[in-house]
């Protein structure tokens, strides 16, 4: 009797977590990505973290710390997954321009900036560092997700008040005012704000803007004339750093020696020789300034190479890398190559098959979608997820100069890590109210489809009644 109660109880404990499961909104594919992100997030971090540690920190402190951020990130996700309605997250979206030109007037006035690896590019707020680009990217994702589904609507309401105040700013309200003032223009203005802080920041986010604005269906001759127009400002942005001396705009001449990094392996080629040669003749070698400085320019990408090569197809195995002890950033620039160097390629290819996955869901989510806003938001954070992730992952296996771009959800870095919290947030939120404006118009398709099936069983009836009860139910049958 025991027996069967405690058969039924676990039964019914099954059948409600089942339940649970099924009725679970959002997309749980994106639930399972996330989740396994932060997971290999936090093995990863504890595993890579000895050169983390500094001082009194251990490396228990560094992985409580990442886990407490990755609750917290959980906890953004689940705010912005349970958002009401779209209309919340196109109103919030619609600030993602002010709030990016905000931060970039703080980066360029150096109004609570933070010099970190000789670029102002973080600032400090209530105690904490914000690194501004990694807000910046999903901000301006989600604010032309507004102003392309707004002029999809014709639904700017300024351009049309000041035409009604002044004949002469007519213009204002025309279809090509409003494609400049409300899209181009903010997009030049970020790039070029960007610009001062990161190079590779600024490339990504200026790709993934440019590829949002594409799938918005604007004018492809437009689109293609402010991208041309962004390349004469950024060929202008070099000219005055070159005519500066390299004052102005530092960031240039970093991003011109890490993709001539081909002249620092030159310097040790000919070292070495030199040595080898001194060697032969009994002589001690002494190195040179320009060596020491070649070699320590290129020990990330050749000890990311070297991890990579070491982990072959299943890897040294959980907590056993070499390299973490040779790459400063390892944790963070680099820890696709950690992954490899611990889990081998069959590791590597998990990830790459989470990341790719993400991207084939995003397109199933976008054709649920019933907006522009929803369609375009969608695709433009899967591309930004994506995209920063392979841009990571070819600059660890070398296929590219060192950019400094996360991992999403993996790397070390709050900003980054909470970022994209709330980018994956609004992806669930997104797929959650897809799929309930689908389950909506089925249910009501089915009530149609039943209220016309009643109705036509209810037509059938009467016009058997009508038979039997007709005139030709009165009359006298042969052989009566």
């Amino acid at each position: 009797m025991m027996d069967n109660m405690e058969e039924n109880i676990e039964g019914r404990q099954t059948k409600n977590f089942w339940d649970f499961i099924a009725n679970f909104k959002g997309d749980k594919v994106i639930w399972m990505i996330v989740l396994l992100l932060i997971l290999i997030s936090l093995v990863s971090i504890f595993a890579s973290s000895s050169s983390l540690a500094k001082g009194d920190t251990s490396r228990l402190d560094i992985f409580f710390s990442q886990f407490w951020l990755a609750c917290g990130g959980l906890v953004i996700i689940v705010l912005c997954y349970n958002i009401p309605s779209i209309g919340f997250i196109r109103l919030f979206s619609s600030l993602g321009f002010f709030v990016s030109f905000i931060l970039l007037f703080c980066l360029i006035a150096g109004i609570g900036t933070i010099n970190v690896n000789g670029a102002e590019r973080s600032l400090e707020l209530f105690g904490m560092q914000i690194y501004i680009f990694e807000v910046i990217k999903v901000a301006m994702v989600m604010y032309l997700a507004w102003a392309i589904d707004a002029y999809k609507k014709d639904s700017f309401k300024l351009p049309k008040a000041l035409a009604v105040l002044s004949p002469k700013l007519e213009f204002l309200d025309r279809p090509a005012a409003k494609r400049i003032i409300y899209i181009y223009l903010p997009v030049m203005t970020v790039i070029g704000g960007m610009f001062k802080g990161g190079i590779s920041s600024t490339m990504l986010t200026g790709l993934v803007m440019f590829l949002v604005i594409l799938i918005g269906g604007m004018p492809k001759k437009e689109i293609f004339g402010a991208l041309a127009a962004g390349c004469v400002m950024i060929g202008l942005f070099v000219g005055l750093h070159l005519a500066s001396d390299g004052k102005i705009f530092p960031r240039i001449a970093v991003a011109v020696d890490r993709i001539t990094l081909h002249k620092e392996y030159k310097i040790i080629e000919e070292e070495n020789r030199v040595a080898e040669l001194e060697a032969a003749r009994g002589e001690k070698h002494e190195w040179s300034k320009e060596y020491r400085e070649a070699i320590d320019r290129i020990r990330q990408p050749e000890s990311a190479k070297l991890a990579i090569k070491e982990g072959g197809i299943i890897g040294k195995g959980p907590g056993n890398s070499t390299q973490k002890y040779s790459v400063y950033a390892i944790f963070s620039d680099y820890i696709y190559s950690f992954i490899i160097e611990e889990y081998g390629l069959l590791g590597g290819i998990i990830v790459m098959i989470l990341y790719v996955s993400l991207l084939a869901r995003g397109s199933l989510i976008v054709s649920s979608c019933d907006s522009w806003f929803a369609k375009v938001a969608v695709a433009g954070l899967v591309l930004l997820i994506t995209g920063q992730a392979f841009m990571h992952m070819l600059v660890n296996v070398n296929i590219g100069p060192l950019t400094g771009q996360t991992l999403p959800m993996v790397s070390h870095g709050s900003s980054s890590f909470l970022s994209f919290s709330v980018a994956f947030g609004v992806l669930l939120s997104i797929s959650r109210l897809a799929k309930n404006n689908i389950d909506a118009k089925r249910e009501e398709m089915e009530a149609a489809v039943a209220a016309n099936a009643e109705a036509a069983v209810a037509a059938d009836d009467t016009d058997d009644m009508e038979e039997t009860s007709g005139p030709q139910a009165m009359r006298p049958q042969p052989g009566q």
